[in-house]
C-alpha cells in the first residue's frame, strides 16, 4: 500500500494544524480508553520533529519511507518494518523523507484533533 486506508483518514480525527508538528505532516488520531493515542502520520514533504519529551512511552513503527530518530547525538535511521520504543522522559526528535508513513502509539495524549483547538 502506498497510503493508509481511507477509513483511517476521517476528517474528524485529523491532527490539529496548530499543534507543534511540522506543517509537512498529516496525522489522524485514534484514542484508547486508557488515555493513550495511536496516530497515523504521513510526511507530505521532508519533515522535522523538534526535540521534545513525553511523560509516557512512545512506540514508533515505520510503514513506508525512512524516519531518522534523533536521541542526543545519536541518529537512528528506521526504514519500513522497523520500530523503536522511546521511554518516557527521553528527549527525542526526528526527520523524515517525503512520503514516509509511520504509526505511533503514545501512552498518553499526544495531540489534539482539529475540532479540539
Amino acid at each position: 500500500m502506498k497510503e493508509f486506508p481511507e477509513f483511517t483518514k476521517n476528517p474528524v480525527n485529523r491532527v490539529a494544524a496548530t499543534s507543534k508538528f511540522s506543517k509537512n505532516i498529516e496525522g489522524y488520531i485514534f484514542d484508547g480508553a486508557d488515555g493513550s493515542q495511536v496516530i497515523f502520520w504521513t510526511y507530505l514533504g521532508a519533515g522535522q520533529v523538534a526535540t521534545h519529551t513525553h511523560e509516557y512511552d512512545e512506540y514508533l513503527v515505520v510503514v513506508e519511507g525512512q524516519y531518522t530518530l534523533i536521541i542526543g547525538d545519536k541518529r537512528s535511521p528506521l526504514k519500513a518494518g522497523q520500530d523503536y520504543l522511546i521511554k518516557r522522559g527521553i528527549p527525542h526528535g526526528g526527520e523524515a523523507i517525503i512520503g514516509t508513513r509511520t504509526i505511533d502509539v503514545f501512552g498518553g495524549k499526544r495531540a489534539k484533533r482539529a475540532g479540539e483547538v
